[in-house]
């Protein structure tokens, strides 16, 4: 499906300008934010459990689980920095109800990643891995959309280790929980299976447009029991 110029994410049916919005945004940036949503000047800090410490020659990032040909693909630090870098133009909307809009991500779309390491036919699902076991369940079309991106840069500048650095995933569609920090593999899967934050209370989707913030707003289908 084709997005704006912008690279964000709109829906058909959308208002043309929320009255919460300040009337000085710059006429390239959506003009409304997801429901309960507010705008966001600067980037907070928000994470689970201390900021890790980078260490460039034990760093790896792994696919595993349900590939095309049964095996594992690893790429070291500088074999990941070396791939085909991109960039996309997108929101962040982080279920504490703030927005960020209209930042520049770069690094390696997750499309990428699936050319190089396939899942194989029946996979449904990927599973996120970050430091200290962190994880983030989507399904396999979310993690393939077009603007879906590992990110090393924001606005042109490496991402801070406070925000991620080396790698965090950008899920723009989703709630930001969706696209850990420090990020440090993908598992694809067969089935569905809740991640960490799904397994304590938040949706096992997150879509923000739709408001899917806690497990107890699901509906049937929406994901495994808790």
């Amino acid at each position: 499906m084709g997005q704006p110029e912008s690279g964000v994410h709109r829906e058909a049916g959308q208002q043309d300008r929320s009255p919460d919005l300040p009337p000085d945004l710059p006429p390239d940036l959506p003009p409304d934010l997801p429901p309960g949503q507010r705008l966001q000047r600067g980037w907070p800090v928000t994470h689970y459990g201390p900021v890790p410490r980078f260490k460039p020659d034990r760093w790896e990032f792994r696919v595993f689980g349900a590939t095309a040909d049964g095996d594992k693909r690893c790429w070291n630090h500088e074999e990941f920095s070396a791939l085909p870098f991109s960039t996309v133009v997108a929101d962040l909307h982080c279920v504490t109800k703030f927005s960020m809009l209209g930042a520049e991500w770069g690094g390696v779309p997750a499309r990428t990643i699936l050319e190089l390491a396939p899942p194989a036919p029946h996979v449904t699902h990927v599973m996120v891995w970050a430091e200290y076991g962190y994880s983030a369940n989507m399904r396999l079309a979310d993690f393939a959309a077009d603007r879906t991106i590992f990110a090393t840069h924001k606005d042109g500048e490496l991402l801070t280790a406070e925000h991620g650095f080396p790698l965090r995933l950008v899920v723009p569609h989703l709630y930001a929980w969706k696209g850990p920090k420090w990020v440090r593999g993908v598992e694809y899967m067969a089935a569905d299976r809740r991640g960490f934050w799904e397994e304590r209370g938040y949706h096992n989707l997150g879509d923000p447009w739709t408001e899917q913030r806690y497990s107890y707003q699901e509906e049937p289908g929406d994901g495994p029991e808790l």
